[in-house]
């Protein structure tokens, strides 16, 4: 086998939460002295400093970003299961503005804080248009894991959607999108809700359909 289709779900705590990001991976004939090559199912956006619009995944591990020690592939010890949590874990993160190069010097500054709230309210927009886009154009073989998945965690994207045209801090919630204890509920800005109070119709007509 070497083409491998995986899908990972945006953890909770993230502007990710509960989208579907899909992976295709190519292991090369030399692999694994070689790492794979991927290819990310963007649907034209850009969600991540690391995933571009045409697909493009840059991350140490597959050689397309920069890397030392552990961060680079290992013909001996890395495998795709590691890629994988790389690309949870490092990638779809909670701050991704961070991952920007260079950025990580803002952490910590004032400037840094509100480029990176900016940052993960444009990321959840687009995460909404993305699940969109995969209820209507689901990749092949992947028809029902997004049907079911929509189907079951509908509804706490919609609470989700709701608690941020409130204010809460986007990446806050809980995993059934409850609102934390430490919450601060003036957070995002007047545009956000704006373009939200546009998207959660749609967003809710396409969950429909999943039923």
């Amino acid at each position: 086998m070497d083409l491998l289709r995986a899908v990972i779900v945006g953890a909770y705590g993230t502007p990710y939460q509960d989208g579907l990001f899909f992976f295709d991976f190519h292991l090369p004939p030399e692999y694994p002295d070689v790492p794979p090559s991927a290819y990310y199912h963007s649907g034209g956006w850009r969600l991540n400093p690391n995933l571009y619009e045409e697909g493009k995944v840059c991350l140490s591990l597959l050689n397309t970003w920069t890397g030392r020690g552990n961060e680079v592939w290992d013909p001996s010890s890395s495998s795709i299961l590691q890629v994988l949590v790389s690309l949870q874990g490092l990638v779809l993160n909670a701050r991704p503005y961070f991952n920007e190069a260079g950025y990580d010097k803002q952490i910590g500054t004032a400037e840094g804080v509100k480029n990176s709230l900016a940052y993960n309210e444009n990321t959840f927009l687009l995460n909404c248009k993305s699940m969109m886009h995969l209820m209507r154009k689901p990749p092949k073989d992947f028809e029902e894991l997004v049907k079911d998945h929509f189907r079951r965690r509908g509804y706490y994207i919609l609470k989700a959607c709701d608690a941020y045209m409130k204010g809460y801090l986007i990446g806050s919630l809980t995993k059934d999108a409850s609102i934390s204890d430490a919450n601060n509920g003036d957070s995002n800005s007047v545009g956000f809700k704006l373009m939200l109070g546009k998207i959660v119709p749609k967003l809710y007509r396409h969950q429909r359909s999943q039923s």
